[in-house]
């Protein structure tokens, strides 16, 4: 059975983009039946409208705390009977009851290998400490700053004459292939955590 999939993005919605494309080409055994995001002007809406998928713009600051925020999602998410949620370009940090209620049901991109460079900024944070080799990181959200479990991850080299605009470019191509890859996974029923670990595939079905 397809996996019902909400999107939550903030940005220009390029990973959102490869996801749709991905389910597209039947690559993805999910279907993308809700988007969420914090800001009206995003991306990922005007991407949402013309995919004609549901979008709900859910701006925390249009609430009066982070509980009725907090539950204002479930209740969306509850309404379109969501399997799994994708963070995509989403840059705020769902609260602990919120994953709580979706644990291993939630999937994040994070431009850096991880656990090296958490948070912000990841790409500049790695020019800075002059590290020769970065990349990205697809991983399950738990109620740390890109601490759950890693699902997969992409090398990608950092020359001495990168930008942040650069190393983006290239970061951001592996995870255009990446993420697919994974959530494929997750909709496949083909990830399982262990401790702070994923099996993947062949590795769950061996453990």
């Amino acid at each position: 059975m397809r996996k019902r999939l909400a999107l939550f993005g903030s940005g220009r919605g390029s990973n959102g983009e490869a996801l749709y494309r991905a389910i597209q080409h039947n690559r993805i055994q999910g279907d993308i039946v809700l988007i969420i995001s914090d800001i009206p002007s995003s991306g990922i809406v005007e991407k949402g409208y013309s995919w004609q998928i549901p979008v709900h713009v859910v701006d925390p600051t249009n609430y009066g705390n982070e509980e009725v925020w907090t539950q204002a999602m479930l209740d969306l998410l509850e309404d379109y009977k969501v399997d799994g949620i994708l963070l995509a370009g989403y840059m705020r940090m769902l609260p602990p009851t919120f994953v709580q209620v979706y644990r291993g049901k939630i999937l994040n991109i994070h431009p850096s290998l991880l656990p090296a460079f958490v948070g912000l900024q990841a790409q500049k944070q790695a020019l800075v400490k002059g590290v020769k080799y970065t990349g990205c990181t697809v991983h399950f959200v738990d109620e740390g700053m890109d601490t759950g479990p890693i699902i997969a991850q992409a090398v990608v080299p950092v020359y001495e004459d990168d930008t942040v605009d650069t190393l983006s470019t290239r970061i951001l191509h592996e995870e255009h292939r990446i993420y697919p890859e994974a959530v494929g996974l997750f909709c496949d029923d083909a990830l399982e955590i262990v401790g702070t670990r994923v099996l993947t595939g062949k590795q769950a079905v061996r453990k």
